[in-house]
């Protein structure tokens, strides 16, 4: 699974409540993660230890993934 914050429909509107914004920092552009990182964020966010993931696509996942570099 690729992470891409810099085309989420929910980027500045759900980051305080993002998994991503709480590991890595707001707006850290793409990340990707394996089936077992998503099991491992997916037990801790059901835990209630972190976030859920709040992605909002607005894109395909079969499109390249966007070379915008966001400035925090």
């Amino acid at each position: 699974m690729i992470i891409d914050c810099d085309s989420c429909a929910a980027r500045d509107i759900s980051c305080g409540d993002c998994v991503m914004a709480a590991l890595l920092g707001p707006g850290r552009g793409s990340v990707e993660l394996d089936s077992a990182e998503q099991d491992a964020l997916g037990v801790l966010a059901s835990g209630g230890l972190l976030p859920p993931l709040r992605l909002v696509p607005t894109r395909r996942p079969e499109d390249p993934p966007s070379t915008h570099t966001a400035i925090a």
